[in-house]
């Protein structure tokens, strides 16, 4: 696992978004998942369903996902018919029967290059098992290229609640350079057409740190993202997981990192925070900014990062059911299939034990900038302060937090790099594996 932020980006996993890691996932603990879905579920467990769609008109250069390019409809409409089944098949399982849907979640991929028939098919065929009406949140990802008046239209008339445009530049030789789909026209169009039809909550990403970026091009992209007011801002630092374009390169013709170091992505967003915290915005973790903390909520990283079921539907799409973690299969042909012959389409799987299960959701909190030690005693019987004292001590001298009573707050410092402090947390054996 790389955690050291000081020096080059070089390939490996830095993003923490789990907790043990993935690499720990096995087909042997498949059994696992298959017993909490015959299990009674807890009726105080929030459930959520996570949607993924692989589809894109490219592969970025530093996407990790799994995603495939250049298929055709009849390709796509096999693939929605095959989440339409596998939903059914979830919503038979006595965990899943009957309990209403709190959030869902479109990812990719590329949600919106499914077409507004294929959409509302979509949505037709899961209205018969599952329900997103009465959801307190439904986001969709959109890549801008993608857009057009009316899918936007069928995305409002479907139940989105949430668009998240994947801007993550305004440069259009930056978005070339690091092989994004879509130019800065396409930005300012979809935008223009997710502001007509209107959202309760829009949000754009950007990206620290592209193949290419300058001082003063980012300067560039705050300002136009001033300009364009979204409810929600999310900024990430760009990293090299394993299976990129970009790390396949450096290690087979062992060239450099083509990516800013860590100190320079930090002060990139450090100075965007700035720049939106004096336009009224408040920061909401270390990835996301918001119009107002009373009003503007992200469900769906809200209730995961607290316990909450997420069914995972779709292929190598990863979720977490009556404290079971499981991933789908990774390959469309086999997850297409097994769903097609009846079967869920689960690849590997993890049960955590309860002290793993409090590090995750403290761990994720974390990156939130914020913790109340209350709620984990109340949930898990145990003071994290007491717990975690060692850690959280080595943390506040070297100035990355502080602590107050029951409270943890994360300096900038620590919450500019949150992400490098948190394996400090885990158990001693899963400090140094390997996350993915």
């Amino acid at each position: 696992m790389t955690t050291d932020t000081s020096s080059t980006t070089e390939v490996g996993s830095y993003f923490i978004s789990n907790y043990p890691p993935f690499s720990l996932w096995t087909r042997e603990n498949v059994p696992e998942i298959y017993k909490a879905m015959a299990a009674a579920p807890d009726p105080t467990v929030p459930l959520g369903l996570y949607i993924h769609i692989p589809f894109c008109r490219k592969r970025c250069k530093f996407c990790y996902f799994r995603v495939y390019t250049n298929q055709n409809a009849r390709a796509i409409e096999q693939y929605v018919e095959c989440l339409a089944r596998e939903i059914e098949l979830l919503s038979q399982q006595p965990a899943v029967q009957g309990r209403p849907l709190k959030f869902v979640y479109f990812g990719g991929g590329t949600p919106s290059y499914l077409s507004s028939k294929q959409l509302r098919f979509l949505r037709d065929k899961l209205s018969q098992h599952v329900s997103w009406e009465t959801a307190d949140e439904v986001t969709f990802e959109c890549e801008p290229g993608t857009l057009s008046q009316e899918k936007v239209e069928t995305l409002r008339e479907i139940g989105v609640t949430r668009v998240s445009l994947g801007v993550e530049n305004f440069s259009d030789q930056i978005l070339e350079e690091n092989g994004r789909a879509h130019l800065s026209p396409e930005i300012e169009r979809a935008y223009g057409w997710i502001r007509q039809v209107g959202f309760p909550q829009v949000n754009i990403d950007l990206i620290a740190g592209m193949i290419g970026e300058t001082d003063e091009n980012w300067q560039r992209c705050i300002d136009k993202t001033i300009q364009l007011e979204p409810d929600n801002i999310t900024i990430y630092q760009m990293e090299l997981p394993f299976n990129t374009l970009i790390s396949k390169e450096m290690r087979e013709f062992g060239i450099s990192s083509p990516i800013a170091d860590w100190a320079t992505k930090r002060r990139w967003v450090d100075e965007a925070f700035n720049r939106l915290l004096n336009e009224g915005y408040q920061i909401s973790s270390g990835n996301e900014l918001v119009r107002s903390l009373d009003t503007d909520h992200f469900v769906y990283r809200d209730q995961v990062w607290r316990g909450a079921d997420l069914l995972a539907t779709g292929v190598s799409s990863f979720g977490h059911l009556q404290g079971v973690h499981y991933q789908n299969l990774d390959r469309i042909e086999d997850y297409q299939t097994a769903v097609e012959s009846g079967q869920l389409p689960i690849n590997r799987a993890f049960r955590p034990n309860d002290h793993q299960r409090l590090i995750r959701e403290m761990v994720l909190q974390m990156k939130e900038g914020r913790l109340d030690s209350m709620p984990f005693e109340e949930k898990f019987g145990v003071n994290i302060l007491k717990e975690f004292g060692d850690a959280f001590r080595n943390q506040e001298t070297a100035g990355y937090l502080e602590v107050h009573d029951r409270d943890v707050r994360l300096t900038r410092k620590g919450l500019l790099q949150v992400d490098s402090l948190l394996p400090e947390y885990f158990e001693p054996e899963h400090r140094a594996v390997r996350y993915t």
